[in-house]
Parts: C-alpha cells; sequence; structure tokens
C-alpha cells in the first residue's frame, strides 16, 4: 500500500465519519522524500491501520500538494496555497473522504 513513512506527528483533531475515524496530523516528520504540511489518516472500524490518506505536501513553489494515498497506489489532485490552513485542508480532505468511500448519506463529527 502507498502510504506515509511518518516517524513522529501531533494529531491536530479527531473525526467520527460513520464506521470511520478520522484524524489530521500536523508538525509531520517522515523517513520519505515528501514535506508533509498535514496528513488525514482513515481508519475503518477496529482495525489499527489507516486503509487511506489525504496529504497536504510541500513542493518547490508557494502551493502545497495535495495526495490521496490508498492501497492500490496514490495520486496528486491538486494544488493549491489554500491547504496551508487548517481548516481548509480538512474541509477539503473530508470532502474526498466522503467521495472516495461513498460517505455521502453520513455526517463527520468533531470528537478532537
Amino acid at each position: 500500500m502507498s502510504k506515509p513513512s511518518i516517524s513522529t506527528a501531533i494529531p491536530l483533531r479527531r473525526y467520527k465519519f460513520g464506521e470511520f475515524s478520522l484524524t489530521v496530523l500536523g508538525d509531520i516528520e517522515s523517513q520519505d522524500e515528501r514535506q508533509y504540511r498535514y496528513i488525514l489518516a482513515v481508519i475503518q472500524g477496529e482495525n489499527p491501520e489507516p486503509g487511506l490518506y489525504v496529504t497536504a505536501e510541500r513542493g518547490s513553489g508557494e502551493e502545497l500538494a495535495m495526495r490521496v494515498m490508498m492501497g492500490d497506489g496514490d495520486e496528486v489532485i491538486g494544488h493549491s496555497d489554500q491547504w496551508c490552513d487548517l481548516d481548509k485542508f480538512t474541509d477539503e480532505s473530508i470532502s474526498i473522504v466522503s467521495r472516495v468511500l461513498d460517505l455521502s448519506d453520513e455526517t463527520p463529527y468533531q470528537l478532537m
């Protein structure tokens, strides 16, 4: 599975979204070549390993790349300087998770 190689990170927010738990991470140190600003990790039920990640990654310019990582690979889906903001990254990431996992009938509830 394509996933970030996280050494350390600080949980900034947690959500319950249907049967899924979502955690937004910041202050990330990783062992791969990417520089992550934020990562949203999605866990299904009691499974201890996330099955989906949405990341905001620093590139060479001011804009951040948003990447979706799943079991079958990863893809950059856009670039924006707005994703430097935690609220905007979180809102966009939850919207992506809702579409990918077909959770349009569910409402995310913030736990932390």
